[in-house]
């Protein structure tokens, strides 16, 4: 939490915000730094680490610094778009890294923000700027166009109109050029995006679907951007995406089953 934030009213509120005060810069704290992190005295900080502590929630280690627990970890295991889609993937991302050997991702939406929940790290020196657990805001990569593109209307409208943030010259911060690259991903089944993050690095991403149809997540293959072999790549990608789907339940009809393996 930033200084001028309110603290959490509520017992829930509180223990939310201790468990908020880590993060990926920030994944060991003393008891102090908790407490102004959360926003919180350090007596109801003591408290409240105390119970999580004990419960298995954060596990403190002999300099008396606190680290997030294995309890949450095993937790996170059972959520059906983190480990456990990844234990289903995983087999099918190996296999477009051993075709491709570069790198290799599997994401999900989080409002308005794409999760990697995995990555396989590729031979090139790309710059990919992406570790599991990572969010990049949709419009910047090519995972999260896929997963904007096959969401409803009226979310896409309004990331659109919304402020669009740039990493480098060619990120898409136009609402309009964004809006029809949409479509284009909608309509070719995958998205390319290039230079968007990093002016090195060019993705390829497709759609992974869940047992009705709904896109779940999306698996992509992120390369040096000079010479990057697109029309060799989609295939292999839209094979990943298309063996994670399936192994997730999904059917497609026979009219795309045969659209989605050009």
């Amino acid at each position: 939490m930033t200084a001028d934030a309110v603290p959490p009213a509520s017992a829930p509120g509180r223990l939310l915000a201790v468990l908020a005060a880590f993060d990926r810069e920030h994944p060991a704290l003393s008891l102090s730094d908790i407490s102004r992190r959360a926003g919180l005295t350090l007596t109801t900080t003591h408290r409240l680490v105390g119970a999580l502590t004990e419960w298995g929630a954060l596990e403190r280690d002999p300099g008396g610094v606190y680290h997030v627990g294995l309890r949450l970890w095993e937790l996170a295991a059972l959520a059906p778009r983190g480990p456990a889609l990844r234990q289903i993937a995983l087999p099918y991302l190996e296999d477009l890294y051993e075709a491709t050997h570069e790198n290799v991702q599997l994401a999900v939406r989080d409002g308005s923000e794409v999760v990697y929940t995995e990555w396989l790290s590729g031979r090139s020196a790309v710059g990919v700027r992406i570790q599991v657990g990572a969010r990049w805001p949709l419009h910047a990569t090519g995972v999260g166009l896929v997963l904007l593109a096959h969401g409803d209307s009226a979310s896409q409208e309004a990331y659109c109109a919304g402020p669009l943030a740039s990493f480098t010259p060619y990120t898409l911060t136009d609402a309009e050029r964004l809006r029809r690259m949409l479509a284009e991903v909608r309509r070719t089944g995958v998205a390319v995006s290039s230079r968007q993050v990093t002016e090195d690095a060019l993705s390829v991403a497709a759609p992974v679907r869940g047992p009705g149809g709904a896109v779940t997540a999306a698996v992509s293959v992120v390369v040096p951007q000079q010479d990057a072999q697109v029309a060799a790549l989609i295939p292999a990608v839209r094979l990943a995406a298309r063996g994670i789907s399936r192994a997730l339940g999904w059917q497609p009809a026979p009219d795309t089953a045969d659209r989605t393996s050009e």
